[in-house]
């Protein structure tokens, strides 16, 4: 199962870059995050996002080509297979000006009930919403 990708532009910000004058592999972990995050919120159901909440279990991070202060940014995140107990997310950076591919990862994701912080099975109408 794969799900339909969902994506946001953002703009590297000089808060961005590290000592070696490009985006620092901390950031892209930060915007990994920030799309599963701003996917998640943008599909699933008020009561799905008032009673799931998620945990990463794994990242796995290729770094291709940095990215620089003030690139704008394409972030495109899907999810891959779903189970009751974990969800396979993948993401693409990728500069808008050349398309050009600079880091891609793959995040394992556990769901969480909300309120214990326990793992939990996820509904099979939420695995549905993410799967096509």
């Amino acid at each position: 199962m794969s799900s339909a990708s969902f994506e946001m532009i953002i703009l590297v910000l000089p808060s961005d870059i590290d000592e070696q004058n490009h985006v620092n592999n901390t950031v892209y972990l930060r915007w990994v995050q920030d799309v599963a995050t701003a996917h998640w919120r943008a599909i699933a159901s008020p009561e799905a996002q008032e009673t799931i909440g998620w945990v990463v279990l794994r990242h796995e991070i290729d770094y291709k080509t940095p990215a620089q202060a003030g690139d704008n940014i394409t972030l495109r995140t899907w999810v891959g297979k779903a189970t009751r107990l974990t969800f396979e997310r993948f993401t693409e950076i990728r500069r808008r000006s050349d398309g050009q591919l600079l880091s891609k990862a793959r995040t394992l994701w556990c769901p969480t009930n909300a309120q214990t912080g326990r793992p939990m099975r996820v509904p099979a109408e939420v695995r549905a919403q993410f799967s096509t």
